[in-house]
């Protein structure tokens, strides 16, 4: 396909990748294969508004390094003939060079619009839009029974940039700055879990994904009698207050609630001293991946496994597979979101304890 066609002395790339945290971490591999691709080149992404306030923008991630140099940002939920003027006026007036397609696995006919507005742009290189065929899809792996991740599937799009591996760790690299370090030692600062806590993040952005704040608080009392030397540290946003307060009810170790307290980088951070995550399928969750810190993460299945799994050793994964599983729905609607309630406390306390007994105190990464 001609507009495949990548120009290696581009100067101005335009990146499209929409999303909230999570989608933004699992996508930091390929910003950075582009960043090394295009070391000249003035990077700009082009990325939707939050659609509410539990979600967190692309550039909470991405700001302050040296992955990008800019944004755009569009209504994805405006498509009147005004709204769609008005971006590729702005497209138009940045004058990219090449276009990097990081949307997520989509209909050809979705492909088939993109492709023809950015066209209408004046972009006739594009680098990461797949064929209309197995390029274009998450493959399975038959040998684990998992579906590739998005990480790993973002990354093989980009094959005409070159080699690269999702399992390079510098390829995950965050850049933290100096001033984000001492915001993570002064968001621990006289707490007297610092060296020794676990992390929560109770809250859920999708209704289909919330486990429930009953099972957090029973799952929080269950580690604190197990475990009651154990500090515990809250993680998430300023709507996940409630729930931090009623798991520090039940908490026996001293305890710091940084939900909305710290900006996601940050906690970033927070996380990498922890000796495990507990959350949903979450932004928190991504985020303690990139830095190395297991998680049980507790999944429902609208999605096929895998895709959306953290990357790294040592995570605990709860999932069902269930008939209605890659429903992809954001309400269940019908059967009550039995893929993510037959999963019980039970099982999560014993994937916490596995988590703790391979990882002891002290063995973070900061």
């Amino acid at each position: 396909m001609p507009w495949r066609r990548t120009p290696a002395d581009a100067r101005r790339v335009l990146i499209f990748r929409l999303g909230s945290l999570g989608d933004t971490v699992v996508a930091l591999p390929s910003f950075r294969h582009v960043a090394r691709a295009f070391p000249a080149a003035h990077r700009v992404v082009l990325t939707n508004v939050p659609r509410s306030a539990k979600e967190t923008d692309l550039d909470a991630v991405l700001a302050g390094t040296d992955l990008v140099h800019g944004y755009m940002h569009y209504d994805p939920a405006e498509r009147g003939a005004a709204a769609i003027a008005r971006v590729r006026r702005e497209i138009r007036a940045f004058a990219p060079d090449v276009l990097v397609y990081l949307a997520e696995q989509s209909s050809r006919l979705r492909m088939v619009r993109h492709i023809a507005f950015f066209m209408s742009c004046g972009i006739m290189s594009i680098v990461g839009m797949p064929e209309f065929g197995a390029d274009g899809h998450h493959l399975f792996d038959p040998a684990v029974g998992l579906w590739e991740s998005e990480a790993a599937f973002l990354l093989r799009r980009l094959h005409d940039l070159g080699p690269a591996s999702i399992e390079d760790p510098s390829l995950w690299d965050l850049g933290f700055t100096a001033d984000e370090r001492a915001a993570a030692a002064a968001a621990l600062a006289d707490f007297p879990g610092a060296t020794d806590f676990v992390a929560i993040a109770p809250g859920a952005k999708v209704e289909a994904k919330d486990w429930g704040a009953a099972n957090w608080t029973a799952l929080a009392a269950r580690l604190a009698a197990r475990h009651p030397q154990l500090g515990l540290v809250t993680v998430g946003g300023p709507a996940d207050r409630a729930r931090a307060a009623a798991l520090a009810a039940v908490w026996r170790g001293p305890w710091r609630d940084l939900c909305g307290a710290v900006a996601p980088r940050v906690s970033a951070l927070v996380l990498s001293r922890a000796r495990m995550l507990a959350s949903h399928d979450s932004g928190p969750m991504h985020l303690a991946a990139a830095v190395g810190t297991p998680s049980m993460a507790v999944f429902s299945a609208r999605a096929k496994p895998g895709i959306w799994f953290p990357r790294g050793v040592g995570n605990r994964i709860l999932h069902r597979d269930v008939s209605c599983g890659g429903c992809g729905l954001e309400v269940c609607t019908v059967e009550r979101k039995r893929c993510i309630t037959e999963i019980g406390v039970d099982e999560a306390v014993v994937a916490c304890d596995a988590i703790l007994a391979a990882r002891p105190a002290g063995g973070g990464h900061s």
